[in-house]
């Protein structure tokens, strides 16, 4: 348990809430694009788009589809994390933090965008629920800038107090 660090903690349970719910809210999208994007978590983008861009019909289930898309790209890199995190070696070095900082960086600008179209068509539950996902990202993305994996600095210190010459046999 010793090589568990807080950021991969973190976004493991991270994953574990975007994998489920993103992944329902994505596949409801994708087999009734216009009657899930008027669901709760895509309300905001769908009445941003019909009432802002004035856009119907087909535009609108590509909106949808455009919607699913991004949101099942975040959760690959989500699933990809979660591999990564398996083996010991990737999760001691940090090797799996990039997978979740992709994840991350989509996620939070699906979060953001959907969060200030909610914010303009005055829908207040998306709105709050668009913030907290948005504040779930960043908040792991700030645990992973600080926690920095360990790094091996006796062999750097060795090196230092024994100076190896051209003529040193």
């Amino acid at each position: 348990m010793s090589n568990w660090r807080i950021g991969s903690i973190n976004g493991a349970l991270l994953a574990a809430y975007f994998i489920p719910v993103w992944g329902a809210i994505s596949y409801n999208i994708m087999f009734a694009p216009v009657h899930a994007l008027y669901e709760q978590p895509n309300i905001s983008a769908a009445l941003f788009v019909s009432d802002h861009l004035n856009m119907a019909g087909t535009n609108l289930v590509r909106v949808a589809w455009l919607l699913a898309l991004g949101r099942f790209a975040a959760l690959a890199f989500f699933v990809v994390f979660l591999a990564l995190l398996c083996w010991p070696s990737t999760r001691k070095n940090g090797a799996c933090d990039e997978a979740l900082g992709i994840a991350l960086a989509i996620g939070s600008l699906i979060s953001f965008a959907c969060m200030v179209m909610a914010s303009q068509v005055g829908e207040t539950g998306a709105l709050r629920l668009h913030a907290t996902e948005l504040l779930l990202m960043l908040g792991t993305a700030i645990v992973l800038v600080f926690d920095r994996p360990a790094q091996k600095t006796a062999a750097a210190s060795d090196a230092l107090q024994h100076p190896q010459f051209a003529d040193h046999r």
